[in-house]
């Protein structure tokens, strides 16, 4: 099972992503050494919290819906989602 998920900071700021483990993933987010991994954007603008996820049977449709949520370029409507 993949979740594509919505990370939320303490200035409002959303990340989507999608992985197999969210509580790993959002571990990484949010550690120090995460940075290494996961790029510096995380990493500068956390700490993050999870908003919602959703699930999908395999990794390429949660690659499509994380894609379709990226593009909606709307944080009121993608937090809408999870209200």
């Amino acid at each position: 099972m993949f979740h594509v998920y919505v990370l939320e900071n303490p200035k409002g700021r959303l990340y989507i992503g999608h992985t197999e483990d969210r509580q790993r993933r959002l571990s990484q987010h949010n550690s120090p050494e995460g940075k290494e991994h996961l790029g510096k954007y995380t990493h500068r603008n956390g700490p993050w919290r999870f908003l919602g996820s959703e699930n999908y049977p395999t990794r390429a449709k949660a690659m499509q819906r994380e894609k379709q949520l990226k593009s909606w370029k709307s944080p009121k409507k993608v937090r809408e989602l999870f209200d």
